[in-house]
């Protein structure tokens, strides 16, 4: 009898442990960089369910325009450019520790970015090196990450861009829009929306040091390369054109790129402003996303073919004005939009067969989102 009840409470404690388990795993952290004209203070923290694409607010912290983030590889600090203009003086990049206690957010320190307009950051696979890509300077600076705390050490190289392209207006110099490792960590790729080419160098992780690739990518004058993505295969990488508009695929080897095909991402006929801006793909591989601003406010959803091939499955709008930035949850049934001028993030439900989008109704109110990241992703 005893054998009995001691077999039904070790089944009771092992449903229940891995009940609890469901429940954490449906949890996630949401970072929301904003711009701070008043309307917002900073960076935000919150807890998503993914079991009904509701978000809560976890925490806050004051810092300025921090239009870019980035979480280190094991989650226990969080990066942020501070965009201050040129009026301000150079741009920032600033950490944060994200402790378990409150406050969430413990700003660690700050250094200058060597450039004005910070609108980029990423970091390394070893976690030792942050890259900060400055829109108006023109140019990127790699920092070291000190292992022990997560603050910033000075930065070890400064790379200047030159040159321009036809847009009188826009590209009468570089303006250095994103800087993305590759899979293997070999290589950064840079888009430069200010030249029209996606710049790619050698990375040495040892030394953080980079030099330039044997070959960069041209693509079509006036296009505004902005975001680069690559797919989860690490064969094609996808870029989006803020200026035409367009998607454009590339087969990837070793730093070299090899165009495939440009689409248009608008729905035609268009004659509106165009403004494309972000760029992600599905977990699986499946289904790519771009949003598109301007006078268009929304997300083209493209499906990929097992040759990189892209083909437009639906234009869904984002609810709101200005999505400059989204994201797909790390289950991949909920993708988030950043509506920069309307104050608030839309959450969709995501067809993981289909790729199309659906309103959940549920809305994240922050002043001026512009940037949007999971831990862990």
């Amino acid at each position: 009898m005893k054998k009995i009840i001691l077999y039904f409470l070790f089944c009771f404690l092992s449903l229940s442990s891995s009940s609890q388990t469901i429940e954490h795993n449906n949890h996630s952290r949401l970072a929301i960089g904003t711009y701070t004209n008043g309307k917002s203070k900073g960076i935000y923290v919150y807890d998503f369910n993914s079991s009904n694409g509701k978000a809560v607010l976890l925490d806050s912290a004051i810092t300025s325009n921090p239009s870019y983030l980035a979480f280190s590889a094991d989650n226990k600090f969080l990066y942020a450019v501070n965009e201050l203009g040129a009026t301000k003086g150079s741009g920032m990049v600033s950490a944060f520790s994200l402790q378990d206690k409150h406050p969430l957010l413990k700003k660690i320190n700050q250094q200058p970015t060597g450039g004005d307009d910070p609108c980029y950051i990423s970091i390394d696979k070893t976690g030792r090196w942050l890259v900060a890509g400055n829109y108006s300077g023109g140019n990127f600076s790699i920092f070291p990450i000190d292992k022990n705390n997560g603050s910033i050490v000075t930065s070890v190289n400064t790379i200047n861009h030159q040159g321009k392209s036809i847009d009188t207006a826009r590209q009468t110099k570089p303006h250095i829009h994103c800087t993305v490792f590759s899979p293997d960590n070999k290589y950064l790729l840079v888009a430069d929306l200010g030249i029209d080419k996606i710049v790619s160098y050698h990375f040495d992780e040892l030394t953080g040091k980079v030099r330039a690739a044997e070959k960069n990518t041209s693509v079509q004058p006036g296009a505004g390369p902005r975001h680069l993505t690559f797919h989860p295969n690490g064969k094609y990488i996808y870029l989006t054109e803020e200026m035409a508009g367009n998607v454009s695929v590339f087969s990837y080897d070793e730093g070299q790129l090899s165009f495939l095909q440009t689409i248009n991402a608008l729905a035609e006929p268009f004659h509106g402003k165009i403004s494309a801006a972000d760029i992600h793909i599905s977990p699986d591989g499946k289904f790519l996303y771009s949003s598109n601003r301007g006078e268009s406010n929304s997300i083209t959803i493209f499906s990929i073919a097992d040759n990189g091939m892209l083909t437009i499955v639906d234009h869904q709008s984002t609810m709101g004005k200005i999505p400059r930035n989204f994201c797909i949850d790390p289950t991949g049934n909920f993708l988030l939009v950043a509506n920069q001028e309307s104050d608030e993030v839309v959450i969709f439900k995501r067809d993981t067969i289909t790729g199309k989008l659906t309103d959940t109704h549920n809305r994240i109110f922050v002043g001026s989102p512009v940037c949007l990241k999971w831990m862990g992703l």
